[in-house]
């Protein structure tokens, strides 16, 4: 499987963040987990949200912000990686004066549906 950066067009999550599937079961026929691109505008913030189902890795590529994971609150940056277990409360506001960039890998594969508004 191959997927191009500039093929895949973005769309808005539930969270408010602007995303790009850059591989997902549901378009690109791998099986149990998804890749995207998360950007976060500067000084935007991203809902509080979790999953019931999804164990999902940040990865900073771009930018800074504040993560809020649980009851913890701590500034990422590039380089950075954060593991949200699923069930547990996050978002993530950009701190900077650029976009905030994030890989964000999702097991089992990300979901509309196992996204819980908070």
């Amino acid at each position: 499987m191959h997927t191009r950066y500039a093929d895949i067009h973005a769309y808005d999550t539930k969270d408010g963040s602007e995303i790009r599937e850059l591989m997902h079961p549901d378009t690109h026929g791998n099986v149990t987990q998804s890749l995207a691109e998360a950007v976060v505008a500067p000084g935007a913030e991203t809902r509080l949200h979790r999953h019931g189902r999804s164990e999902e890795l940040y990865h900073v590529t771009r930018g800074r912000g504040q993560m809020h994971l649980g009851e913890e609150s701590f500034e990422v940056t590039v380089g950075d990686t954060v593991c949200i277990r699923p069930g547990t409360p996050h978002n993530i506001r950009n701190t900077g004066a650029e976009p905030l960039h994030i890989l964000c890998s999702c097991a089992p594969a990300y979901a509309h549906d196992d996204t819980e508004l908070l």
